[in-house]
């Protein structure tokens, strides 16, 4: 297991990532786990729709003003709206960023298990055990607080923290034993080490991605997945896995 300093030790001395090479790699994984890809995103899907249905059942969902509609959109219609949507969006957002943090952790797990060819059982529920889902819960605190800020201040700070934001899931992932801080610390660490190659390669595979909705759009749950492959690569590059060879990881390259 890496210890806090190990890890950021290692993203500051990164070596320089191909960006051909990320999007190569990230389609050639997934076509090899486009199986569990797809699971994880109906897991996801189910459970934002059923805590959506329950918050607008007991009525905690953001109220439209009829005004923005009959009064005409105006920047301070508008930024009132924005405003209040995700201030009043934050328990929903909480719940579901858990339940996805939760879920996309796993689905690392397994791609990480694949890599380092162990023959373990698939968990897609593996972070809702064993305590560790009170630790998912405050990194879906913290994440939903960074992005609700970031969203206040409009477009370009939240595009900056969704670089950081996404490698939550896959620092879990690997050190599940390092606190909710540490996470936090070590994924704003790699996240601004390597933001343009993450922003990049995450951009081509969310058009990738969305190649599905080619196919009478229900395609889409199949083909979404993708977009979750270039933060674990760029962290396998960055950082590695401690019981895979140093030849064993350039045989992966």
């Amino acid at each position: 297991m890496n210890s806090i300093e190990e890890l950021q030790s290692k993203i500051n001395n990164a070596k320089s990532l191909d960006f051909g090479t990320i999007i190569t790699e990230t389609i050639e994984m997934f076509k090899q786990v486009w199986t569990k890809g797809l699971l994880v995103v109906l897991l996801i899907a189910i459970s934002a729709v059923c805590i959506s249905v329950l918050f607008t059942v007991i009525g905690l969902v953001p109220k439209t003003d009829a005004s923005i509609f009959t009064d005409g959109i105006t920047w301070k219609t508008f930024t009132s709206f924005y405003s209040l949507n995700a201030i009043y969006s934050i328990p929903q957002t909480i719940i579901v960023s858990a339940l996805t943090l939760a879920f996309v952790g796993a689905f690392y797990r397994i791609c990480y298990q694949m890599v380092t060819e162990k023959n373990e059982e698939d968990d897609y529920f593996y972070f809702f055990k064993n305590g560790y889902f009170t630790k998912v819960l405050m990194l879906a605190i913290i994440y939903t607080a960074i992005a609700t800020v970031a969203q206040l201040l409009f477009f370009i700070p939240y595009i900056y923290a969704f670089v950081p934001l996404s490698y939550f899931a896959v620092v879990l992932a690997d050190n599940p034993q390092l606190s909710e801080m540490d996470i936090v610390k070590v994924s704003f660490a790699l996240g601004n080490k390597k933001w343009l190659i993450s922003f990049g390669t995450m951009f081509i595979a969310g058009i990738l991605g969305m190649l599905g909705v080619i196919a009478c759009f229900i395609g889409v749950f199949v083909t979404i997945s993708i977009v979750y492959l270039p933060a674990f690569l760029i962290y396998k590059e960055v950082v590695g896995f401690d019981n895979v060879s140093e030849i064993d990881q350039i045989g992966m390259e």
